[in-house]
């Protein structure tokens, strides 16, 4: 896609900019509060792991939007689910990564974004993943319904992966998170199971690549680890749009750019990889981004309906 002029950027945003005001922290301005002469738009996103290279990670898909709109990416690391929800929701933060269940907190609360894309490490399957149930492998846990009674890790309760799903497993087993385990939230999915290596909870949940993570930066032990249970698989992280920050124009062509070109052939093709296997996407996505839509989301409503979870009340 041919990169927009400077004069076509400063039209295109006119309505968004009225103030140059500089990009704030943790949840900083959006693309409505830049200047004429170094328009700015906002990504957002929440880590994964304690780690201070998440914008590292996504520095290959803010590249290719810079590249495609001609507008300049900040990108913003998130304390937490609920920080990118309140920002995208007071036009701070014009596009975001979120969790699925974060998302249709977002979407369902009124927060005004549209879900564009999501990753996959298949380019022939949907973006797609599971939670997972660890304990450590001397540990008598078999299954899940052997946690009755049992300090538990979680990570935020804000996570699909990390406590809205697990939620849904501990009920088909019979066992109630508040009545028959000890939830403790540790906050991170790398925290999760961190918590358990180090003896805080008999058990700890988080998404599917978080243990090959650890193993691999050496912070576990190969082994030291015992999967239990797996869950179905759930629909994967969205990237949403902010409909009200944005303008339509530039919403599309970031939409376009995600959906058609954040993956690693399209990324090499654009020259901003040199290979494939070194082009670096968040959470070693292995393919890129494909198109998703709010309905590919309903799964995770469903799941709100069957826990009636604290935060699902939020959508009432």
């Amino acid at each position: 896609m041919k990169i927009p002029s400077h004069h076509r950027r400063t039209t295109r945003l006119a309505a968004l900019a009225a103030a140059a005001v500089p990009v704030l922290a943790a949840c900083g301005s959006s693309a409505a509060e830049t200047t004429n002469s170094d328009e700015t738009m906002t990504f957002a996103a929440v880590p994964a792991e304690s780690s201070t290279s998440l914008e590292s990670d996504y520095s290959n898909i803010t590249e290719l939007i810079e590249k495609e709109t001609g507008v300049k990416v900040t990108f913003q690391n998130a304390a937490d689910y609920a920080a990118v929800v309140e920002g995208q929701r007071a036009g701070k933060i014009d596009l975001a990564s979120y969790g699925p269940f974060s998302y249709i907190i977002a979407k369902d609360q009124g927060v005004p974004i549209e879900a564009i894309a999501a990753p996959t490490s298949d380019e022939a399957k949907k973006p797609a993943y599971t939670s997972h149930a660890y304990v450590r492998a001397d540990s008598d846990v078999q299954s899940l319904k052997d946690l009755k009674g049992e300090k538990v890790c979680f990570v935020d309760a804000a996570s699909t992966s990390g406590y809205l799903v697990p939620m849904k497993g501990l009920k088909d087993e019979g066992l109630d998170m508040k009545k028959d385990v000890t939830p403790v939230l540790a906050g991170g999915h790398d925290a999760s199971l961190l918590s358990l290596k180090s003896g805080q909870c008999e058990a700890a949940f988080t998404h599917d690549t978080m243990l090959q993570t650890l193993e691999s930066s050496g912070q576990v032990k190969k082994g030291e680890l015992r999967k239990v249970w797996q869950s179905e698989e759930i629909p994967e992280d969205p990237i949403a749009l902010n409909e009200d920050t944005l303008d339509p124009k530039l919403a599309e062509e970031i939409a376009t750019a995600i959906r058609e070109k954040a993956n690693k052939p399209a990324l090499v093709e654009a020259g901003i990889c040199e290979s494939e296997s070194d082009c670096v996407l968040p959470e070693e996505i292995e393919y890129g981004y494909r198109p998703v839509e709010d309905a590919d989301y309903d799964p995770i409503r469903q799941i709100c309906d069957e826990t009636k979870a604290d935060a699902c009340r939020t959508l009432d």
